[in-house]
């Protein structure tokens, strides 16, 4: 299936059009790293795919020993940055759930992605995953000048990241993520951080979504009955149209369809009622889906699919 089309079923595999990732995938879970070599190697350049493609490989190879096996077998930059992300990831699995290896797979993470920005180092892949490791940690640099709280963080590992990738997505992501609520930041902090970090943005950038993320984390009905009327308050709105119109005409240019960014788009439109616009992005994911941000309001396909209904396009179980 092709984004823009939909055979009445989502599609939740996180490589959604990319094929050449999803057919990697069932490699890598066939225990043969070949494709994963292959498709990484093909986007050295293409900074944004290769960060996708490596953290979806590395979900699927993290319960295995494929990264370890190919980094033995044939070491190579590709081969370093898969070992760096299924580290990445063992050690955020451990952290979350207090577990006593934690330490332990902290420093072989740290090492692994070391060893990756070393012999790629150019790419800014492996230092967005150091980043990604911070929260564990609690970093403490000096904001820059210029925030409102001056919330101290991770700001030099994000700074190493930006300077070889200026928009990166994921490390804005991973960024803002050490100020969530769930990781031990605060309010104040992570809302100075997602305006600051989308203002600054490219009014055509995805990450001008930031704030409209951060809304999603801090969704809390048992906190606030009206929580979910927050999307329509003009701010968030003329937010989630700006986005409509300076960013959803750069997706065609994608090398893959961006599910995640515009679940969080189609979402906070919904959310709104612009009910056509929100319409014209679900069209534009076609049968793809992520579970976020549906996920922090329920079954993720429920919410989806109350949602596609209310914008008049079918879902899953529709007459």
């Amino acid at each position: 299936m092709v984004a823009g089309s939909f055979e009445g079923r989502y599609v939740w595999h996180p490589a959604a059009d990319d094929h050449e990732l999803a057919q990697a995938c069932v490699e890598v879970q066939a225990g043969r790293y070949h494709s994963a070599h292959a498709i990484l190697h093909d986007v050295r350049d293409d900074f944004a795919t290769r960060a996708h493609r490596s953290l979806v490989l590395a979900s699927m190879a993290a319960d295995s020993d494929l990264a370890e096996r190919w980094l033995a077998e044939e070491p190579g930059p590709d081969a370093a940055l898969l070992w760096a992300r299924v580290a990445m990831l063992r050690a955020l699995r451990m952290a979350d759930t207090r577990d006593r290896r934690t330490a332990s797979l902290l420093r072989i993470a740290e090492a692994a992605c070391d060893q990756a920005a070393q012999m790629a180092p150019k790419d800014p892949t492996p230092w967005v995953a150091r980043l990604a490791l911070a929260r564990t940690g609690r970093v403490r640099d000096p904001a820059p000048p210029g925030m409102l709280t001056a919330p101290s963080g991770p700001w030099s590992l994000f700074s190493r990241a930006l300077t070889l990738d200026p928009w990166n997505r994921e490390a804005h992501h991973r960024f803002l993520s050490f100020y969530f609520a769930r990781h031990g930041g605060s309010a104040s902090a992570r809302w100075d951080v997602a305006e600051f970090l989308a203002n600054r943005a490219p009014a055509n950038s995805p990450l001008r979504l930031l704030p409209l993320v951060t809304l999603v984390e801090d969704y809390d009905p048992r906190a606030d009955p009206f929580a979910d009327r927050v999307w329509g308050q003009r701010r968030w709105k003329t937010l989630a149209l700006e986005v409509y119109a300076r960013w959803l005409p750069e997706v065609p240019g994608y090398r893959f369809t961006p599910v995640l960014d515009l679940a969080y788009l189609a979402h906070a439109l919904y959310m709104a009622g612009c009910l056509d616009e929100a319409r014209t992005v679900f069209t534009t994911m076609g049968p793809y889906a992520s579970r976020m941000p549906w996920s922090a309001f329920g079954s993720p396909e429920e919410q989806l699919s109350k949602a596609r209904r209310r914008c008049g396009l079918p879902a899953p179980g529709s007459p």
